[in-house]
């Protein structure tokens, strides 16, 4: 049935017992007018006529213009009103809410117009939500995908050419280095007289009074101030970069041991306490071998680092761990001028030794009421907390290992690039660093109803497009027996350790016994190749290659040298027969490697392609400059932060230690000489430290 059929039903179902009669098409128009306007008309009329009763009023009904005209019909008289005339609003039944039949017949033409339009169900935007969805409007909106945030790329500053830095390192270490026997010979000089004055040897002068040892150790502090005054200016320069290290320390306590020399001279009152000025000078001379070793490993870096504008590769980070890639300079010298790893914490925790110093100091002097000890308090107690070792921390371990570095062939850039590329304790190897070029060979060739030339030239084709060691090894066989490349489509990598293609309409396998089998491609009987290369042409096998693995001494030395320093090395090899069996079997039998899935493996290895930002730089080829540089650097962080750990525990014990003392009075236990001996102790494990960061 026609949907203008469906409404004419619905409309005469609507209009039956009334006067409207049923045939006829009406528009809405039509029906609006006559029992919206009319019907409405006659209502009025009837409830005035029975308020004002009178003769009836004779109205004419309006014609529609669409509609033929029609007999007037007889109206039925009005009931007259009785008298006393009714009121009306308590006789007319009121509906609770009255509803007219324009309003009857509007809603239901347009409920039936909203379901042929609409659907049975309207959807709802949401689950407490009741407002349709539009059309343009999804059903159920994806959510959006979170946008992971973008790693900030570290900003590379304006560079020094590499060269010109290793001519400035090269000038401050030829400086340095000259000053520091000066310096030592300087501390020591005061320091031998009050060991024979400590067994009992009469010194000439020295004996004979306070104010004579206060001028000879005012004397002996004042040259070897003069002798580091590089020092002071070190100092100096890191307090106006608001950081504070172990050189503004000695420093400052240099300057309050010389005040105290100069308050023995001034005032009577003061304890009868020889001067802690040796001290005071012996640090001086170890901050001054401090900076000499820093300049030291700086030029052997930065001289290493010049050797090439272009170098072979550098060493980066990832997210697995280092990672050897194609070699770029920029970047390395902002890497290698960033701050080393023990200015953080001593800015951190040095001026809370400085500032309990001068506090200790008042409460052992001012507050025991002992004003004139001000000077010696504050000199006893700053040079206990000024470590001898806190200088040499960082730069006796670096040197040694750039040194060790640029005999091997490469470069690390300072802390920060140590730091980055030991991080993760995780280093990625490939097959050209487990077994460089020489050792793969091939030992044999069995070809199964092809050509050994179309053999050759199928195999090297998907080695090349592998990218993995055996490219080399066909690319020589194609050269002997005349073959060549072919194009390939719809390259593929497998698990199952092999490789498929297609050359000329053929399908092309290329992997090891078990790819064949597992890819349905009958091998005979007798082949038994631990590490041999297989090839198929539709399924059928075409080729045997015998290939041979020789384990390389450098290769051994460097997979020992990583299991003891604890790092692990990630096997991103695409070769299918190098695995962890295999480098079992032709290495040390404990070696330990991690063996990713084969997509992580070929991400890892496309890895190597890159070139991120330089941490350290290798000139040399095989898997031992890289992995002197990975675990040189491993050691180097390690023993930077022990020996920063143990320095920082020694300058808050001496602080301790010599506030207890001095608010006690017990000058004769805390001679210069056992305060002397005390910090010479904690720098035996920073030499210690020092000598294990190069034996790996």
């Amino acid at each position: 049935m026609a949907p203008k059929d469906e409404k004419k039903n619905q409309y005469e179902d609507l209009t039956a017992g009334t006067d409207v009669p049923a045939d006829g098409d009406f528009s809405l128009e039509e029906i609006l007018t006559e029992y919206g306007g009319g019907r409405k008309q006659q209502i009025l009329r009837d409830v005035e006529a029975q308020v004002n009763p009178g003769p009836e009023p004779v109205f004419q009904e309006e014609q529609s213009p669409k509609r033929p005209q029609k007999a007037p019909e007889k109206r039925p008289e009005a009931p007259k009103a009785p008298d006393p005339p009714p009121d009306l609003e308590q006789e007319l039944p009121r509906a609770p809410h009255p509803i007219s039949l324009e309003e009857v017949v509007g809603s239901t033409v347009d409920a039936v117009m909203e379901e042929n339009r609409e659907p049975l169900l309207r959807p709802r935007r949401g689950l407490f939500s009741r407002k349709p969805l539009r059309d343009t409007e999804e059903l159920c909106a994806a959510p959006e995908p979170e946008e992971e945030p973008e790693e900030e790329e570290e900003p590379i500053g304006p560079e020094m050419p590499l060269y010109e830095a290793a001519d400035l390192s090269r000038s401050q270490h030829q400086s340095r280095k000259g000053l520091v026997p000066g310096a030592f010979a300087m501390a020591l000089a005061p320091v031998l007289v009050l060991g024979a004055q400590a067994y009992g040897v009469a010194v000439p002068w020295w004996s004979d009074s306070l104010q004579n040892q206060a001028l000879a150790l005012l004397g002996c502090l004042v040259l070897s101030a003069l002798l580091t005054h590089q020092v002071f200016a070190e100092g100096a320069r890191m307090l106006a970069r608001k950081r504070c290290t172990g050189e503004l320390l000695i420093s400052l306590s240099a300057v309050v041991s010389a005040l105290d020399c100069v308050s023995v001279l001034l005032l009577p009152e003061r304890a009868a306490v020889t001067p802690y000025a040796a001290v005071s000078a012996m640090g001086l001379a170890f901050a001054q071998w401090g900076l000499a070793r820093r300049s030291r490993g700086a030029y052997d870096m930065f001289r290493s680092a010049a050797v090439d504008d272009e170098p072979p590769y550098l060493v980066t980070e990832t997210e697995k761990g280092a990672c050897k890639q194609r070699g770029a300079v920029p970047g390395f010298y902002t890497a290698a001028a960033a701050d080393d790893g023990g200015v953080l914490w001593q800015t951190a925790l040095l001026p809370v030794v400085l500032v309990a110093s001068f506090v200790f100091a008042g409460l052992s002097s001012l507050g025991q009421g002992r004003d004139s000890d001000f000077l010696l308090n504050w000199s006893a107690i700053l040079a206990a907390g000024a470590t001898f070792s806190l200088p040499l921390c960082w730069s006796l371990p670096w040197s040694r290992l750039a040194r060790h570095l640029q005999k091997a062939g490469s470069a690390v850039a300072g802390w920060r690039g140590a730091e980055r590329i030991a991080g993760r304790r995780c280093m990625i190897v490939t097959d050209s660093d487990l077994f460089p070029p020489g050792t793969i060979q091939l030992n044999g060739v069995k070809v199964f109803g092809e050509e050994l030339s179309k053999a050759a030239s199928y195999a090297a084709t998907l080695a090349r497009c592998a990218g993995c060691g055996l490219e080399r090894l066909f690319d020589g066989l194609i050269r002997s027996e005349g073959g060549r490349y072919e194009e390939a489509v719809d390259f593929s990598f497998y698990e199952e350790g092999g490789y498929s293609a297609t050359i000329h309409g053929e399908s092309v396998l290329l992997g090891t016994a078990s790819f064949m089998r597992k890819m349905d491609v009958r091998l005979p009987g007798g082949i038994n190749l631990k590490t041999g290369v297989f090839l198929a042409v539709d399924r059928q096998l075409a080729a045997v290659f015998a290939v041979k693995y020789n384990a390389a001494e450098n290769v051994d030395f460097a997979l020992r040298m990583m299991r003891r320093s604890h790092i692990t090395p990630i096997l991103a090899a695409r070769d299918p027969n190098i695995t962890p069996a295999l480098l079992k079997r032709k290495f040390h039998k404990r070696v330990k490697v991690e063996y990713p899935d084969l997509s992580a493996r070929v991400a890892l290895s496309e890895a190597e392609q890159d070139r991120g930002l330089p941490r350290a730089l290798l000139f040399r080829e095989g898997l031992l400059p890289y992995a002197e540089t990975v675990v040189g650097s491993h050691r180097l962080c390690r023993a930077v932060r022990r020996g920063l750990a143990l320095s920082l525990l020694g300058s808050a014990a001496g602080t301790l230690l010599a506030f207890y003392m001095a608010f006690l009075g017990k000058y004769s236990l805390m001679t210069p000489l056992t305060l002397l001996a005390f910090l010479l102790l904690w720098v035996l494990p920073v030499l210690l430290l020092t000598d294990w960061t190069g034996r790996y």
